[in-house]
Formats: C-alpha cells, sequence, structure tokens
C-alpha cells in the first residue's frame, strides 16, 4: 500500500511539474507548438523587440571601436523593458573578452526577462572568424572563386563555425552572393566572381560548411545570403547607388547564387541596401514577398541591412517619415531591422498597429520565423556561451586549410621567358606599398569594418618580405621604399647600379583595405605613382615581377608589357604573404584562376559571358573577331591562369551529337600533365546557345572541377548535358525555356556542336 501511495504521489508531482513548465521550455515538444505557445504568451511590445536588431554601442554607450565590454545597465533596459531579441557587431577581440561580453548579455536575456526568450546575435565573420583574435582568417571571397574548388569555400564556413560558435556568435552575415560583374564597384572582392555558376557553387558550399558544422554541438549557427537581389551592378559603380536589371537577366542571372544558397539550407536573408529598376529592394513587395518568397519558396528571417528603413525616409526618399518607411519595409517583408542605434523601428511599428495599419497578424508573422530561427538553433536549450574550447582557435590544421587556400588562388597571368619560378636567388628586391604590409592582404571586414590597424594583425603574420626571406633563407632580400624617379642622373645611376645586382625585382602594388562607400572610386587605373614606380623598374635589365594585392582588378594597360610576369594575388588572408613566396619559389605551383574578366580601358569593359551585341563593330569580320576574343575590352579573360607546367587536352567526345527534352548526353576529355611538375589544374565547360528565344551569351560556365596530376599523369574528366539542367534558361517570369537547335560544348581549346531536338 506504502508503494502504491508512493508511486501515485511521484505520478502527481510529475504532472504538476509538467503542467506548471511552459510548453515552450519543454525541448521534447516539436518546434512549431513550442512557436505557438510562446507566441500566445508575448505582448505585442515584446513581439516588436523580437523584430529588433540593435548594434553594440547600445549596451556599450562609451565603446570606443576597440573593446568588446557589456554595460549591464544598458543591456538590461534594452532587454527587459524594450524587449529586444537580436544584437551585432563589435571588434576583434581576445575570445575571452568576448564570452565574458556574451555571457552577461545572454544571462540577462535568459534570467532577468519576462519570458527567458534568448537573444541571436549577428556578426559578419565574412572570410573567417574575423571580429575573433587569434582566429584564422582566410582569403577573401574573389579569391575563393579564384581557385575553383568548392572544398575551400566549404572550409571557410566549416572553420568559422569551429572557432566562434562557443563564444556565442549565432549568425553570420554571409556568404555574399552578389555578382563581381562591375569591376569598379568598392565590394567587388567580397563576391566570388561574375558568374552565377561560380557563385552557385562557392555559395551552397559555404552553407554547407558553416551550418553543418557538427563539431561545434551543442550549438548550431545561421548563415546569411546576401545582399538580395542585383545589388552588385550599379550604373555608377558606386556602392548603394542605382541598379537597373530587366526582369530576365534578374532571374537568369542574380536569383541563382541565392537559390542555390536556399536550397542548400541557409537560414536567413539579408537585403540590398539599394534600389532596384526605381524601387529600393527594402520596400519592394514584388522582390521580398513576390520573388523571395512565394517564388524562391524561403521560409526563413529576411534581415534589413545597417538602417536601411530609415534610409527609405532620408536617402531614397520614397517615404516621408520614419513610420512610413517602417510601413513600407513591414509590408514589403522584412522580419528584423538592424535598427541599429535607436528604438524608432519598435516605437513606429507600435503606432502603424495601434492604428491599425499594420495588423498583429502581420508581426505574428515575423516572429514566428525569427522564433522559428532560435529553437532550431537550440538557443533555448543551449543559450550560454563557453570558454573551454579556445584552443580550437587558430589552430595548425585550420592555418593550414587558409594557406592552401591561398596558394590555390594566386593567378599568374603573365610568365614571360619563364622567369619564375625563382630558384636559388642570390638577391631579391622589394618595392611597393604592400612589400612589408600586413593589413593590405586582407582587406575590410576584417578585425574591424575598414580593416585593422597595423598594429592589431598578429606578430606572427608574414608580411611579403618576410615570407619571402624565410623561403629564400640564403639569399639577401631587401624592401626599397624610396624610388627616386625624380632623383638627380647620378642618384639614378646608382639606384640602377644597385638594381643590375639583384636577381628579381618585386614590386606589391594594389590597394589599402576598404569596403563599401569608402572603396568608391572614380577610375580603375592603378594609382599613377605605382604605375610610375613600375615603369621606372622595367628600365632596368633585372627582371620585374608585378604582384597585385587588390580587391578588385585595377588596371595596368600602359605597363603590362614591361614586366616580365604578373601575379594578382587578390587579398590572400593571414597567410596570403606565405602563399606568394611558396608560389614564387615553385614550391607551390601556381593554380588560380581569374573568377572575371580583367578590363583592358577604363571606359568599357564586358563580362565574359556578355552578349554577341556588347561588342558591336560595323566590320562583321572585326565585330566575330572581338566576340570570340574580347581582346579589345578585356586585358584577361575569365578563367586565365598559368601555370609552371603545361596541360594537353585530348579525346574529346560526346555520347551523342543529338538529344530530346527527356535525354541526355556525355562529354569526355583527357586532359594529361605534359610538362615536368605535379600540378593542379581546372577543368572548365562551357556551352553557348547558337539560337535563342532571348539573346544569350557568347559562352556561359555550366561546369568546373579541380583535379591534381603527376607530371605525365592523365586523367579521363566527364561532364553530363542534362537539358533542363545545363540548356534552359529562365524567361521575365522565371519560368524556364528549352530552345531547340544547336548548341556548342568547348573545353580547354576543345568544342563540338551538338542539337537539342523537340519531339
Amino acid at each position: 500500500m506504502k508503494k502504491l501511495i508512493t508511486l501515485l504521489t511521484l505520478i502527481l508531482f510529475l504532472s504538476f511539474v509538467a503542467n506548471s513548465q511552459p510548453l515552450y521550455q519543454n525541448a521534447e515538444a516539436s518546434t512549431e507548438d513550442r512557436i505557438e505557445d510562446l507566441l500566445d504568451r508575448m505582448t505585442l511590445y515584446e513581439k516588436i523587440g523580437q523584430m529588433t536588431q540593435l548594434n553594440i554601442t547600445m549596451v556599450n554607450p562609451s565603446w570606443d571601436q576597440g573593446d568588446v565590454i557589456l554595460v549591464e545597465e544598458a543591456a538590461r533596459d534594452l532587454i527587459s523593458n524594450h524587449h529586444i531579441g537580436s544584437f551585432l557587431n563589435g571588434e576583434a577581440v581576445p575570445p575571452q573578452q568576448w564570452f565574458e561580453y556574451m555571457d552577461g548579455l545572454t544571462r540577462i536575456a535568459m534570467e532577468e526577462s519576462r519570458l527567458g526568450i534568448p537573444i541571436i546575435y549577428g556578426i559578419d565573420h565574412i572570410h573567417g572568424a574575423s571580429y575573433l583574435g587569434e582566429s584564422t582568417i582566410f582569403p577573401q571571397n574573389i579569391n575563393i572563386g579564384a581557385t575553383f574548388n568548392t572544398n575551400h569555400s566549404y572550409q571557410t564556413g566549416w572553420v568559422t563555425a569551429y572557432e566562434s560558435a562557443d563564444i556565442g556568435h549565432h549568425w553570420n552575415f554571409a556568404p555574399v552572393l552578389d555578382l563581381g560583374v562591375n569591376p569598379i564597384w568598392a565590394r567587388f572582392w567580397e563576391t566570388y566572381g561574375e558568374d552565377p555558376y561560380l557563385a552557385s557553387r562557392m555559395g551552397e558550399a559555404y552553407v554547407h560548411g558553416y551550418q553543418g558544422n557538427e563539431e561545434i554541438a551543442p550549438y548550431k549557427v545561421a548563415a546569411t545570403a546576401k545582399h538580395f537581389l542585383g545589388y552588385s551592378d550599379p550604373r555608377s559603380g558606386w556602392d548603394r547607388t542605382p541598379v537597373h536589371i530587366g526582369d530576365q537577366a534578374l532571374h537568369e542571372f542574380h536569383r541563382p547564387p541565392f537559390q542555390a544558397a536556399l536550397d542548400a539550407g541557409a537560414k536567413t536573408v539579408m537585403l540590398n541596401s539599394g534600389e532596384v529598376n526605381g524601387v529600393p529592394v527594402h520596400a519592394s513587395y514584388e522582390l521580398v514577398t513576390g520573388l523571395l518568397r512565394n517564388q524562391m519558396g524561403f521560409d526563413g528571417v529576411v534581415l534589413t541591412d545597417w538602417e536601411d528603413i530609415g534610409k527609405l525616409y532620408d536617402f531614397h526618399r520614397v517615404a516621408e517619415n520614419y513610420k512610413e518607411a517602417t510601413y513600407l519595409a513591414v509590408k514589403a517583408g522584412i522580419d528584423m531591422s538592424m535598427t541599429p542605434t535607436s528604438l524608432q523601428f519598435n516605437e513606429a511599428l507600435l503606432e502603424l498597429v495601434d492604428e491599425g495599419r499594420i495588423t498583429e497578424e502581420r508581426i505574428d508573422e515575423s516572429v514566428r520565423r525569427i522564433l522559428r530561427l532560435k529553437f532550431e538553433l537550440g538557443l533555448f536549450e543551449n543559450p550560454y556561451p563557453r570558454n573551454d574550447r579556445f584552443d580550437r582557435i587558430g589552430t595548425e590544421e585550420s592555418r593550414l586549410k587558409a594557406l592552401r587556400a591561398a596558394e590555390e588562388s594566386i593567378v599568374l597571368l603573365k610568365n614571360e621567358n619563364d622567369v619564375l619560378p625563382l630558384q636559388h636567388p642570390q638577391q631579391i628586391l622589394l618595392f611597393g606599398p604592400t612589400a612589408n604590409n600586413k593589413r593590405n592582404l586582407s582587406g575590410g571586414w576584417t578585425l574591424s569594418w575598414q580593416g585593422g590597424d597595423e598594429e592589431q594583425y598578429p606578430v606572427n603574420m608574414h608580411t611579403i618580405y618576410t615570407a619571402v626571406k624565410a623561403q629564400y633563407p640564403d639569399a639577401d632580400i631587401e624592401v626599397i621604399s624610396e624610388i627616386p624617379i625624380s632623383g638627380s642622373s647620378d642618384e639614378i645611376q646608382l639606384f640602377f647600379s644597385g638594381l643590375e645586382r639583384a636577381d628579381m625585382l618585386i614590386y606589391a602594388g594594389g590597394e589599402e583595405p576598404y569596403t563599401e562607400f569608402i572603396g568608391n572610386i572614380t577610375d580603375m587605373t592603378l594609382q599613377q605613382n605605382q604605375l610610375d614606380e613600375i615603369a621606372f623598374l622595367t628600365e632596368s635589365s633585372t627582371p620585374v615581377t608585378l604582384l597585385m594585392i587588390a580587391g578588385r582588378p585595377r588596371l595596368v594597360t600602359d605597363i603590362i608589357q614591361q614586366v616580365d610576369a604578373f601575379l594578382f594575388a587578390g587579398l590572400p588572408g593571414f597567410e596570403g604573404a606565405e602563399a606568394i613566396a611558396n608560389i614564387l619559389s615553385g614550391e607551390v605551383i601556381p593554380s588560380g584562376k581569374l573568377p572575371y574578366s580583367y578590363p583592358q580601358h577604363t571606359g568599357h569593359f564586358v563580362n565574359y559571358n556578355h552578349k554577341p551585341t556588347d561588342v558591336y563593330f560595323f566590320d562583321p569580320d572585326v565585330a566575330n573577331h572581338i566576340a570570340q576574343g574580347t581582346e579589345n575590352t578585356s586585358l584577361f579573360q575569365f578563367g586565365d591562369g598559368l601555370s609552371y607546367t603545361t596541360f594537353e587536352y585530348s579525346n574529346f567526345s560526346l555520347s551523342s551529337s543529338e538529344l530530346t527534352v527527356d535525354d541526355s548526353i556525355t562529354a569526355t576529355v583527357t586532359v594529361t600533365n605534359t610538362g615536368e611538375f605535379d600540378a593542379k589544374k581546372s577543368i572548365l565547360w562551357f556551352l553557348s546557345n547558337k539560337v535563342g528565344r532571348y539573346t544569350r551569351p557568347v559562352k556561359e560556365l555550366k561546369h568546373f572541377e579541380k583535379i591534381e596530376l603527376a607530371a605525365g599523369e592523365s586523367a579521363e574528366l566527364s561532364f553530363e548535358i542534362i537539358p533542363l539542367k545545363s540548356l534552359a534558361y529562365p524567361d521575365s517570369k522565371g519560368e524556364p525555356i528549352l530552345d531547340p537547335g544547336e548548341f556548342n560544348l568547348q573545353v580547354g581549346s576543345l568544342d563540338a556542336d551538338f542539337r537539342l531536338v523537340h519531339q
């Protein structure tokens, strides 16, 4: 009898505990049930708070752009009284400092707010955990694109999650999926290049690596596909300026990378700060709800960019005040406002609901998505950061992954008389702004928004000078900062006599870090003082190698014939200098390829996948010549990149010269390393549609893979052509078109025609 009473007592106690615990706190309940239970308990103002993201300065009013420190009184007011659900931003401080900040912020949300809803923290870790001290910094996206190796994009995401998830960085504003189609654009280097297929494959690989990292358990993280849509092709070339893109081109070129990332599971989307076809994207129901939600099937969280609701009012001028701007953005379909330094959004949205212009049901739609994100990331069960796995940050294994990515990203574009690799030199002289500089190697969004100050970079990080010195320990390596272009004849003669004794002159030129509007320029040409210095050095009989460390292809047309070797190093990250030294010496054979077309002229350039009429000439013979080679528009072509070895393509064949919509054909080719060095090679397959309902590009990348061949080794590669996947393109509404008729397939210098027939 006593046992029965005890059992009944236990059952009653467990029943009481179960009934006293809110359903949303029960990890065994379904996510949707938990969402609805929590939503029912929330006041309107609590819901609006979940739709708000504030900058770190709001919880540290005295923030001096260098410390991540929580002012608890400020945080307590914003979380307890205004129910703020998300914060962002910071600086690259040591992991323990991040831990203490995030732990304090999280405890206020979990233990002092009415409902204990965890915050979600957003950060711009776009090429490694770049806002975390001691972390691994990979090359920027433009370099990752140049590798034509999706594993490097995957590893960038994987290592970023591995190093930053523990400190409470749940939400990363990456990958950037804009296309690098306008080379003057200040954010060009944040893209994977100009091709939508390349960007699609790199973007989905990043999402899989970042969100799919199981080693960060019990934590999970969310990637952000940005900036939806068309941001990267402004007519002026300047950041956040108007874009004009036809509907068909929007679907064919700019949509695919975002679709690929969403299909890979990207949980959030950040919007384009600019306008497309006269309508700011943050106010575009057509793009945000019509295209992104309804057509592309996205049901995750849509986030604004920095202060972009306010910009509808004071920048785009499509709203007469902040409240009207809020109305336009919420009606368009945004879920969360990166406000980020005021409570204007909360106040405006509350007024709009009180006035009946925005319904609470519409608020519930966004809050459901935000709560679903938090539940899916496990933030209710594992809200607090941890500080017992900091040995994961900046490991040798992760650093080597970044180094391999950097090595494969460097593109050798000229190598006259095989002056490279440089073996057993006695003396190398280094010149240029990046010869002994760290910050220029990584660009913006590194340690801070515009790149950290030089002294903030790791002590053990190589500059080009120290890396070359380590690569050639027996050689005399010297940095020369003064070039006497305007010196006396005696000074110049003495200077050149010094140059003649060297084996190689290396000029490390290019750009300093920048991003967004800070990087706006009016001329793509490399700065005149650098051009003058390079030209001056080439008057010596000693070979000159030009290293371009830059976020976009600065024009070197006037001096390219004078230099002996030209490497576009882009922004290769913290391991970039070592990668450059390895390439120069031949320890690593260059395998990078341009992921964009390198312009020849400031006033005229086209992308590789241009329309035939983009290079119109009255003389048909000239027009045909230009269309095939674009020799008068590009200095170097998309996919260009030399090696220290040679490769030969042979045995190219198609399994059939004709196919129907329901068929497929397989193309095969043999690639042989005919040189002396073991090396990697990116194999690019291009298709051309000879006649289309819409005008078609001269060619389009449809498949690529990277292989490694020993000297003398061959490999047979194949590409399956599936009509709906390989030959179709969208109409102006995004519906697929399959044109019957002639197509051409090209790999290397080989090509073949085939025909698609409709039954």
